[in-house]
């Protein structure tokens, strides 16, 4: 127990540590803000339009409300219980897992956060080229001067409070200019699709070439990918019952919203204007060039909750450097990476420790939710082994699912079943069941 002792006691280990109420100032608008903005990018849209013609506008619609709303939950979950206990995300994994262990996984979300660090600096990248080539400017070296500015600018951000950027910037000025730009897309493909006749394009059947449950975890990837961030944020909520109660509804209301949105809109724009590029056929609407170019700003802001993410759990392991340090180092790796990574081997690897986070957060989920005192967890044991066990046991099934039974999904077979097993499998079911 002397490592974990370690960790836990010493003061400057914030990630392992409850957040003091002193610090804590986020609340509904807040929170609704914040994931608003994480909700809204380029990235998305452009897996909304991966949905047809697979299948059809009707079966789009239905699985993109239900698998937000979902995956939205699962946020609002984990933020209720980062705002209660004061934790960061390693701090939730060190109490579920055992101090010794939490390191496994800390260390892979970190390598997830600097992969998806790097595609949205590749995604700002090609979308400032191609807004440059549209205003009839174009060179062989205009992709990399943009990824360098890019970059600087995610650097001189890592500097900044994260607590000030989310009050001060996207409550105020950032979140309702992105809201504008969106009701002006949709305004724009809404024509077009009304143009070319609403009624027969709403009926239009799909091909077939994907299932309903493949096209929900499509729609359920997206949020899924954020469970490893959110305590990080949440933890900053005025804390007690009613604090939680207000970071779980802002954040599934706010992220629910700007996922159901983008989604559609991608399915509207690869319905309306077909296009291999997203970002040319966004550029071919009227006003398509202002519009992307404040989405790309957007765009930044979930750069930075990776990067902050990424530090405030790099901190959890060496508690000796900043999150602000590790935050600007982390933020110039990526920049380094975009310059030179073949995005399209990246983003395999980036969907597979994606599945690796779907039944990581069932256990946390299952073992942790109305447990009181749930920080004194953090030092309680250096192994959890009936936690660890039914996490792999998760992956297993998850990678199972996605190559034996495709049209059943992975996903949320795997959240549910990887849940259960977390819940009989816990010190109270298994005590529960010794006294009967």
């Amino acid at each position: 127990m002397q490592t974990s002792q370690k960790l836990t006691s010493d003061p400057t280990n914030t990630a392992l540590t409850p957040l003091p109420a002193a610090q804590r100032s986020f609340g509904f608008t807040d929170h609704a803000a914040l994931w608003f903005s994480l909700g809204v990018g380029l990235l998305v849209m452009q897996i909304g339009a991966y949905l047809v013609p697979s299948v059809g506008p009707q079966q789009a619609a239905l699985v993109i409300v239900f698998g937000s709303v979902l995956g939205a939950g699962l946020l609002a979950w984990t933020a209720k219980l980062g705002c209660e206990t004061g934790l960061a995300s390693s701090g939730l994994m060190h109490a579920t897992y055992g101090s010794s262990f939490a390191r496994l996984p800390v260390l892979l979300n970190i390598v997830q956060l600097v992969g998806w660090t790097t595609f949205e600096l590749v995604v700002m990248r090609d979308g400032a080229a191609a807004i440059a080539k549209q205003a009839g400017f174009a060179a062989a070296w205009l992709p990399f001067a943009a990824t360098l500015v890019l970059g600087g600018v995610l650097v001189l951000l890592s500097y900044g409070s994260m607590v000030k950027l989310v009050r001060k910037f996207i409550g105020r000025y950032g979140l309702p200019l992105v809201i504008a730009s969106l009701v002006w897309l949709t305004w724009q493909f809404l024509g077009k699709a009304n143009a070319q006749g609403l009624s027969a394009i709403w009926n239009k059947p799909g091909t077939g070439a994907m299932s309903t449950m493949q096209a929900l975890d499509l729609v359920i990837a997206m949020p899924i990918s954020w469970l490893p961030l959110v305590a990080d944020f949440a933890r900053h909520g005025m804390g007690g019952k009613a604090g939680g109660n207000n970071a779980f509804r802002a954040t599934w209301l706010g992220y629910a919203v700007a996922n159901i949105w983008c989604y559609s809109l991608g399915v509207l724009i690869a319905i309306t204007t077909p296009s291999t590029d997203l970002v040319v056929a966004l550029l071919l609407a009227q006003g398509g060039l202002i519009a992307l170019g404040l989405i790309l700003i957007d765009e930044m802001d979930n750069a930075y909750g990776d990067v902050y993410s990424g530090a405030v759990a790099g901190h959890s392991l060496k508690s000796r450097w900043s999150v602000r340090h590790i935050a600007v180092g982390m933020a110039v790796v990526c920049t380094a990476l975009a310059m030179v990574l073949p995005m399209h081997a990246l983003e395999p690897f980036l969907l597979m420790l994606s599945s690796v986070f779907v039944p990581l957060y069932a256990v946390i989920l299952a073992r942790l939710v109305g447990k009181p005192d749930v920080a004194s967890l953090v030092s309680e044991r250096q192994v959890n082994y009936s936690a660890v066990l039914v996490w792999f046991s998760g992956v297993v099934t998850y990678h199972a699912l996605a190559n034996l039974a495709p049209a059943y999904g992975a996903a949320i077979p795997t959240l549910v079943l990887t849940f259960l097993a977390a819940k009989l499998t816990s010190d109270k079911a298994v005590a529960q069941r010794a006294a009967a």
